[in-house]
C-alpha cells in the first residue's frame, strides 16, 4: 500500500507541534537556572506540558526512596480528589510499574486497565489514554510524569521521545532546586548558630550563669513564645546592644 503523501496543512501542522515542542523545552530549561522554588518548578512543568501534549491532565509524582513510594506532588487538575489520590508503592498500578522498569509505558484506556489502581476517578474525571515516563538524572529515579487524554489515543514514538525529554529536563531542574534549598537551609543553620551562641555568651556574663543554662532559657522562651531559636537570639543581641548604647 502506497504510503500517504503529507499535505501543505499536515506540514503545517507538524511544523507548528514541533515549535510548541521546542518552546516547551526551552522553558522548562529556563526553570533549572531561574532559581524558582520547587513547587514552582513543578507547576510550571505540568502546565506546559499539558499544553503542549493536548493532554486533560499532567501531573508529576516524587519518588521518596526511603518510603519506596510515589505521590502527586503537582498536576494541573483542579480536582481535589485527584490531587488527594493516596501514594504508590513501587510497582504498583501503571506509576509504580514504571518507576520499577524504568521506562515509559502507555496505556490505552486506564478505565479497563487492570492495573491501574483508580479507574472510579479516572471515570470521574473524563480520563481515558495515558503515557508514564520515568523521571531520572544518570541512573537515580526522581519520579514519573503522567499524562493524560479525554479520548482514546495511541501515542507515537515521537509523543514519547518528547515527554521523555521534558521528564529527563525536569529531573534536573528538581535535583538542582534541592540541591540549592539544601544550600540555602545550611547557611541559615550556620547563620541562627552563630547569633545562638552570641546570645547565650550575653546571658552568661549578664546572669552568670552556665552555657548550659543559657541555651535552655534561650530554647524555652523559643517554646514559649512560638518563636524560633534565631528570632529569640536576635531579641536578646538588639536588647544587649540598645541596653549598652544607653548606658554610654
Amino acid at each position: 500500500m502506497k504510503k500517504r503523501e503529507k499535505t501543505q496543512p499536515d506540514r503545517e501542522k507538524s511544523l507548528r507541534d514541533k515549535e510548541k515542542r521546542i518552546e516547551t523545552l526551552s522553558k522548562i530549561s529556563d526553570t533549572i537556572v531561574s532559581g524558582m522554588y520547587l513547587d514552582e518548578i513543578l507547576n510550571l512543568i505540568v502546565t506546559v506540558t499539558a499544553q503542549m501534549m493536548g493532554s486533560r491532565i499532567c501531573s508529576i509524582m516524587l519518588f521518596d526512596e526511603a518510603k519506596q513510594q510515589l505521590t502527586i506532588k503537582a498536576t494541573q487538575s483542579l480536582s481535589e480528589e485527584y490531587r488527594k489520590k493516596p501514594p504508590l508503592k513501587v510497582g504498583q498500578s501503571v506509576s509504580g510499574r514504571v518507576v520499577k522498569e524504568r521506562k515509559p509505558i502507555t496505556v490505552l484506556d486506564v478505565k479497563r486497565e487492570a492495573d491501574y489502581m483508580y479507574p472510579e476517578i479516572a471515570k470521574r474525571e473524563g480520563l481515558c489514554s495515558m503515557l508514564s515516563v520515568p523521571m531520572m538524572v544518570k541512573d537515580r529515579i526522581t519520579g514519573v510524569i503522567n499524562t493524560y487524554t479525554s479520548e482514546e489515543h495511541r501515542f507515537t514514538d515521537e509523543e514519547i521521545k518528547v515527554l521523555q525529554s521534558v521528564a529527563n529536563q525536569a529531573a534536573v531542574a528538581i535535583e538542582n532546586t534541592r540541591l540549592m534549598e539544601e544550600v540555602v537551609a545550611t547557611k541559615e543553620a550556620l547563620e541562627t548558630r552563630k547569633f545562638v551562641e552570641k546570645a547565650k555568651g550575653i546571658l552568661m556574663k549578664d546572669l552568670g550563669i552556665t552555657e548550659e543554662e543559657a541555651y535552655r532559657r534561650l530554647q524555652r522562651q523559643s517554646m514559649d513564645l512560638r518563636r524560633t531559636m534565631r528570632e529569640i537570639a536576635e531579641a536578646v543581641i538588639l536588647a544587649y546592644d540598645i541596653t549598652g548604647q544607653h548606658e554610654k
